[in-house]
């Protein structure tokens, strides 16, 4: 995905003489194309994130599009301040780009897990929030993207699996639909889409007919499409590479109740601090239920609580 987003924005920044490109010390291996061809418009800020997003809001307000690229979990959080007071405050073209959204730093341990970043941007309302699901959607996002005044969060991953299904499909403020099913919604972002596909599999194997959504755009989010689908659907699971709090768990619940719908919904996401734990994206999946068999547990359990092998009650009962 990181390959991916740095060819495109070589693509860009030949057709758009005002994209730059800053680094915090990192993007080795990936961001050469860049400055080899526009040395000029790449700059290194070293380890010095605040220090980088102010270079970046003055670049933007002297009428340039910068992106300032560096690991999630800094590129949110150790500038967070400098991001609020400047591009947001200001409303300027700064795209902030996370790289390793979620756990992909599996064996960088918790201090390099991104999994309260989609929170702490969604509650500036103009902030806008695009979290591509696989390289192919990284790709056509990066245009839209540069057609935005103000600011951007980009959370990408590392893996580089496709979506299947997806083929790549992207458009800001909606949500990508793959499969029909009109038992389950499997609503999934970033790092949890590969795992919710398999997941929605596993339940069609089982009888249930599910789909899944994709929703790369949370600000703007996609409401209308998501309700569309809440609406036909008894049960929705929410799957994110993220804390269940603020992100897109807490989207599709304030969906459900702003909308007045009768889906029931479970989250799927980090419930407690993955404090001391280190290991592959497979592994940390694992542990916080987040394989596809774990999810497709989760939605059987919950409709055999019901006490039914499939959804049992009238679509527009009260949410719970």
């Amino acid at each position: 995905m990181r390959s991916a987003f740095a060819s495109e924005l070589v693509r860009l920044a030949e057709a758009d003489e005002r994209v730059v490109l800053l680094t915090g010390d990192l993007g080795f291996g990936v961001l050469e194309p860049f400055a080899r061809r526009f040395p000029e418009r790449f700059f290194n800020a070293g380890v010095a994130e605040q220090n980088m997003v102010g270079m970046a809001t003055g670049l933007a307000e002297a009428g340039l599009t910068p992106y300032v690229y560096s690991i999630a979990t800094f590129a949110s959080m150790r500038g967070y301040e400098f991001i609020r007071n400047g591009p947001i405050l200001h409303d300027l073209p700064v795209r902030v780009v996370g790289v390793g959204g979620g756990m992909d730093y599996g064996h960088n341990g918790m201090t390099h897990y991104a999994v309260e970043d989609i929170g702490i941007m969604r509650v500036q309302p103009n902030m806008r929030i695009v979290v591509p699901a696989d390289p192919a959607q990284t790709r056509a996002a990066l245009p839209s993207l540069q057609q935005i005044d103000g600011p951007v969060y980009l959370r990408l991953g590392k893996e580089s699996s496709p979506v299947p299904g997806l083929d790549g499909r992207f458009r800001l403020g909606r949500a990508e639909t793959i499969g029909h099913g009109e038992d389950v919604a499997l609503i999934a972002a970033g790092g949890g889409a590969v795992v919710a596909t398999a997941a929605a599999a596993l339940l069609q194997e089982r009888g249930l007919s599910a789909r899944t959504v994709v929703v790369s755009s949370l600000n703007p989010a996609p409401v209308a499409d998501l309700a569309a689908v809440l609406d036909g659907v008894e049960l929705a699971l929410t799957v994110e590479d993220h804390y269940v709090n603020g992100g897109l768990g807490s989207l599709v619940a304030e969906t459900i109740a702003e909308e007045r719908l009768g889906c029931r919904l479970l989250r799927a996401g980090l419930r407690r601090p993955p404090a001391g734990e280190s290991g592959s994206r497979d592994h940390l999946f694992e542990r916080h239920g987040l394989s596809p068999a774990a999810l497709a547990a989760l939605v059987l359990a919950r409709l055999d609580h019901a006490g039914a092998t499939a959804p049992a009650h009238p679509r527009h009962e009260a949410a719970t």
